[in-house]
């Protein structure tokens, strides 16, 4: 069955947008070496631009701090942004820290917390073409993600309550510290010195004062 074919039937049966999930770093020999079981990098980007041609708004993803070079990392992001310009699907980029423990790379140190917030400011000058770059907290913590609204960010990322082992597994937080409200969230980004504003899954901006949260 054809890509287009499938996409249909997934949009016929009530998909409405999807993550950026599996990049991973695009450039070769790296991706070989990191996720082989994965499909290759024309083969990401072209199932990307066949969703945004559906009318799907998709994410896109970037995993650093492991066995890649500065090279791959550019490499990356070109991709990127070459592909936004052909098909302006992407809605969100987010770069995604390497957390070592429990992988085949745990003698690895993962980023600094300067790499981080040195990816994510040449990440927001490299892909002008995409609306939102996100500091994914689990992975970066809350402090430093909260330093990453000035360096380029402006999407933290959410609120999480029941992440599970999936989540516990990969971040940087400790194992009762995986979650945090709303109201955390908020008061995060506003003492970064920012209004908090909340969304849905395609970034329309939610109304909710009427509603409390605890």
């Amino acid at each position: 069955m054809a890509d287009e074919d499938v996409i249909q039937q997934l949009l016929a049966a009530g998909l409405d947008s999807c993550p950026g999930g599996g990049a991973e770093i695009f450039r070769e020999p790296t991706r070989s070496m990191i996720c082989a079981h994965k499909c290759d990098a024309n083969r990401w980007l072209e199932l990307a631009g066949k969703a945004h041609a559906a009318g799907l708004r998709t994410n896109a993803t970037m995993l650093y701090g492991h066995i890649e070079s500065i090279e791959d990392r550019v490499d990356h992001l070109v991709k990127l942004r070459e592909q936004q310009d052909r098909s302006r699907g992407f809605q969100c980029f987010i770069p995604l820290a390497f957390y070592p423990p429990e992988t085949q790379m745990a003698h690895l140190p993962g980023p600094s917390g300067v790499d981080s917030l040195k990816t994510i400011a040449v990440s927001r000058l490299m892909l002008d073409n995409f609306d939102h770059i996100k500091a994914y907290w689990v992975m970066l913590g809350k402090r430093l993600s909260q330093v990453a609204l000035h360096y380029g960010a402006n999407d933290l990322d959410g609120t999480i309550t029941q992440g599970g082992e999936l989540t516990e597994s990969y971040s940087v937080e400790t194992n009762n510290e995986v979650k945090m409200s709303r109201n955390e969230i908020v008061a995060l980004i506003e003492d970064a010195g920012f209004e908090a504003v909340e969304r849905d899954t395609v970034y329309n901006r939610l109304d909710r004062r009427d509603i409390t949260y605890v």
